[in-house]
């Protein structure tokens, strides 16, 4: 039924192109606007296997076989990359970039094609059927579109975020999606991955647990989850405002891409890094509403949310640079902030309704104090040094593996209980 959906949607969007492109970026001028059209068109049927590589990690997570689902989109970025550089040898600008949607198109199969035969074994092979009259499938078509709503609110608000700053100076919507890039890394890496792995363990918990234990038991699991959570997040959130800058230049910076536009992309991710802890907390707590089958609240607050950022986002994008007296470029980190403030929205509210369902759900405070205090003592010492150095990719690399190890390093010195879990389980603390 997926792949039937998937191929219907991608022949369609292959058709209608260039209205979703005009829609979705109404700002653009002709040249630019037909070349996005090219390469959404290449894309396209890429994307669609790339859903059903996520079929295929839905499957895995569900048997608790993490590594290979999140592992396999290493093939995808090596495709990528390997296209790139071998058409970059005979083509330039418009013909390269093709080339690499290309290559974004075979490793997405590649992708899909590494975790099948391990579904295969799991499943005892996959019956072609579209499986009308099972109670499990009508059970999913019932809560796609509440799940895929709420799951994918970050996609949604960066769709809406781009449509905004399509009208924004030229070069504001690459400045906006570099700094998602980089924004979205903690966000998946750690919020996704942690809430991911989790799934399984609450919708046993809330299904074996009986009504007495129940509420208990889940509130432990996400308060030990969250802590989680704010130990990888928080020193992220720290490095991006104090060391973006040299970030950016680290992972952006070549040929065209220059110092300004670092600094650029610097400020827009200042701006994103308002809302990344709720963003990634927010996916916790939404898998916990899916653990006890409610689909429908999280799809409420993420609905609020993006209405919530699009409304703050026209406003802080296009007149707050004036009320400030600053270049309207910088509209992009008003933009940002204005999502993350709307993600702080929908975490609040997704909390609420989660105490009211389980009681109160402890925060850890003092994990979290000292999560903070190590990250900004490491920042402290991080920062001048980072300031000294030339700009060099290898002086650029070795500061943030200065900020890392200080944070590791401060982590242990203060006792935070998720760094000795994690030296338990790696042997260092034997």
């Amino acid at each position: 039924m997926l792949a039937v959906t998937i191929t219907a949607i991608v022949a369609v969007g292959v058709l209608a192109t260039p209205q979703i492109v005009r829609l979705l970026v109404m700002g653009y001028d002709p040249a630019r606007r037909d070349l996005t059209v090219s390469l959404v068109r290449i894309l396209f049927p890429g994307i669609g296997l790339l859903v059903m590589s996520a079929w295929c990690l839905g499957i895995l997570n569900s048997h608790r076989r993490f590594f290979l689902s999140y592992a396999a989109p290493v093939v995808w970025n090596v495709a990528i990359i390997a296209t790139t550089l071998l058409a970059a040898t005979r083509y330039a600008d418009g013909d390269l970039v093709r080339w690499t949607a290309w290559g974004a198109v075979l490793g997405s199969a590649l992708q899909f094609a590494v975790q099948l035969p391990m579904v295969w074994r799991l499943t005892g092979g996959v019956r072609w059927s579209l499986g009308r009259g099972l109670p499990a499938v009508g059970n999913v078509v019932r809560n796609f579109l509440p799940a895929a709503t709420s799951r994918g609110v970050v996609q949604i608000s960066a769709f809406a975020d781009a449509m905004i700053a399509s009208w924004l100076p030229k070069g504001a919507l690459s400045a906006l999606t570099n700094a998602q890039l980089l924004y979205t890394l903690p966000v998946s890496l750690f919020g996704m991955s942690i809430a991911a792995a989790e799934l399984p363990a609450l919708s046993e918990t809330a299904e074996r647990e009986s009504d007495a234990t129940r509420s208990a038991a889940l509130r432990q699991r996400i308060e030990r989850a969250s802590r989680h959570v704010a130990f990888f997040v928080v020193p992220s959130v720290v490095a991006f405002l104090a060391l973006g800058r040299l970030i950016a230049a680290l992972v952006l910076q070549s040929g065209r891409f220059t110092e300004a536009d670092s600094v650029w992309v610097w400020g827009t991710l200042a701006g994103a890094t308002v809302g990344l802890l709720a963003a990634t907390l927010g996916r916790l707590y939404s898998s916990a509403f899916f653990a006890l089958r409610d689909t429908r609240t999280p799809l409420r607050y993420a609905v609020i949310r993006v209405g919530l950022g699009i409304a703050l986002g026209i406003g802080a994008a296009r007149w707050l640079p004036g009320v400030l007296d600053v270049d309207p470029k910088w509209g992009t980190a008003g933009l940002a902030a204005a999502s993350g403030l709307a993600g702080w929205i929908e975490f609040l509210l997704l909390r609420r309704a989660l105490v009211g369902r389980l009681g109160p759900i402890p925060a850890d405070w003092g994990h979290l104090g000292r999560v903070w205090l190590a990250a900004l003592l490491a920042a402290a010492v991080a920062w001048p040094v980072a300031a000294r150095l030339p700009g060099h990719w290898v002086a650029e690399l070795g500061v943030v593996a200065l900020y890392g190890l200080l944070y590791l390093g401060g982590t242990v010195l203060l006792g935070v209980p998720t760094m000795a879990l994690l030296r338990s389980k790696f042997g260092g603390g034997r």
